[in-house]
């Protein structure tokens, strides 16, 4: 590696970058303020910083040739998809350049027959299912926002139906990978198992731009199913609402979807998607998919076990518009909150434990809550463990200072009940200071490593994911 004290200073670098960059990419490279803007933070977390450009990747060579060029003169790059996430995960460091893979967007090859596709790393969920429509086949993570499947690979997204699909863990087959210094890798393949090599698709799931950029992938697709129907169930308490939820999963329930609101986020909810006929209170809803009589009997179950529990009963969505309803409503849930409270900042945090400590760990986190004198809405995909909390506080120093006090107690809590810091928001910088408590020094020390090796001049999203630190070099 050569000397770093002999690299010009890090605008130079930056300019001879765009320039060389501009020679082979044209008008795909822009400095304009506006563009600029849009790619210097995500959502929810308050971080900014302008990248010195944004360049607009179109194929896996645009990519390639972009990071091939950015390696050589030392210049970080931050890959951007749709800019949704919630942990500063695209916020780019001081003379970075943010690689904007939204214009990737192409399905190269569904196999029906084998129930998989090929798509480039632009495309989101929402459009990757309209073009499927006609197979009868659809994919299923459902993190509720207009993700790219690109960002939702990297940061391992779920949502509302991992109980059932699983994760995006669980649902990619391959990737196609840019490595730091614009050399192309394949990983994984067609096929649903195999025991050859080093498994370096799930090491890129997750990885959060750290270790390559991710410009195609091959998606596991899912049977439409035959009878989907959705309800929702309200409780005067929260723990009933949470044991309810707990037993489903218990009970061997092959459940859709199982989501919660507290009374704090129906409120909201409630006047942002004009659900007038349900009461401010909290509520499970249900998702069921299946054969008729696989339906009828998960129905069953869940309306006496919610009955046990004090459900105040079922009211039943059975026509697609009514679904849509409520589950639009529940993934408005970030925006609800923010237009009760306008003028305030909401600030959007997630842990997950092992589901048998999911109401002890609620039940603890609403005491905070009130302790802190905050206004928190509580939500989450409780069947499998794992909900958010919206914190609405003033946009004032003072403010983010008790949001992130308390932020930084509900994940001690999780973290006491083997859970996680984020079960599916990822970390970015928002969960920097706790991956240490939950991973351990030596864990970190392999993971810094991987990133040394892979990434020996720190190109890659700088920064985000890992802690400062040591790393072993052998």
């Amino acid at each position: 590696m050569p000397n770093v004290s002999f690299i010009p200073h890090a605008a130079a670098r930056v300019s001879a970058v765009l320039a060389q960059l501009k020679d082979y990419l044209g008008d795909k490279v822009s400095t304009n303020q506006s563009v600029c803007e849009a790619h210097s933070h995500g959502e929810a977390l308050e971080l900014a910083r302008l990248p010195a450009a944004v360049v607009f990747a179109e194929t896996t060579e645009d990519v390639s040739t972009v990071l091939g060029i950015c390696h050589g003169a030392y210049v970080p790059v931050v890959a951007f998809g749709a800019g949704t996430s919630v942990e500063g995960h695209v916020t780019p460091p001081e003379h970075a350049v943010s690689l904007d893979l939204s214009r990737m967007t192409g399905v190269l090859q569904v196999n029906a027959e084998d129930m998989d596709c090929r798509v480039q790393a632009g495309l989101t969920r929402q459009e990757l299912n309209i073009r499927l429509r006609d197979t009868g086949l659809f994919f299923p993570v459902d993190p509720g926002g207009e993700a790219t499947l690109g960002g939702m690979c990297a940061t391992r997204a779920s949502g509302t139906a991992a109980v059932h699909y699983g994760t995006m863990k669980e649902n990619v087959l391959g990737l196609t990978v840019v490595m730091a210094n614009g050399e192309v890798i394949k990983t994984g393949g067609r096929v649903r198992k195999s025991s050859t090599g080093y498994d370096l698709t799930s090491l890129f799931i997750g990885s959060e731009g750290t270790l390559g950029i991710i410009t195609e992938v091959q998606l596991r697709l899912h049977g439409i199913p035959e009878q989907l129907s959705a309800a929702i169930c309200q409780f005067e308490n929260l723990e009933d609402a949470v044991r309810t939820a707990v037993e489903v999963i218990q009970a061997g329930v092959p459940i859709a979807r199982v989501e919660l609101m507290d009374d704090v986020q129906m409120a909201a909810s409630i006047r942002y998607s004009g659900l007038d006929e349900l009461r401010p209170i909290t509520t499970l809803f249900f998702e069921f998919a299946g054969a008729p009589a696989s339906v009828r009997e998960q129905v069953d179950v869940t309306e006496a076990l919610a009955g046990d529990n004090n459900g105040l009963g079922f009211a039943w969505a059975d026509t697609p518009d009514e679904r849509a309803r409520l589950w639009k409503a529940r993934h408005n849930a970030f925006w609800a909150v923010k237009a009760l409270y306008p003028g305030f900042r909401v600030i959007s945090t997630d842990c997950i434990v092992p589901i048998s400590q999911l109401a002890l760990l609620i039940v603890g986190v609403k005491a905070d809550i009130e302790a802190s004198g905050l206004q928190v809405a509580i939500l989450g995909h409780v069947g499998d463990g794992n909900f958010h909390t919206l914190i609405m506080t003033e946009d004032t120093p003072e403010g983010s200072a008790k949001a992130l006090e308390l932020d930084r107690k509900i994940v001690a809590r999780a973290l006491a009940l083997d859970g996680s810091c984020s079960g599916e928001h990822g970390v970015g910088v928002g969960k920097l200071e706790f991956l240490e408590r939950e991973h351990g020094a030596q864990s970190l020390e392999v993971m810094r490593t991987l990133k040394v090796a892979l990434d020996p001049r720190n190109i890659l999203n700088p920064g985000k994911l890992l802690p400062e630190g040591l790393a072993y070099i052998g």
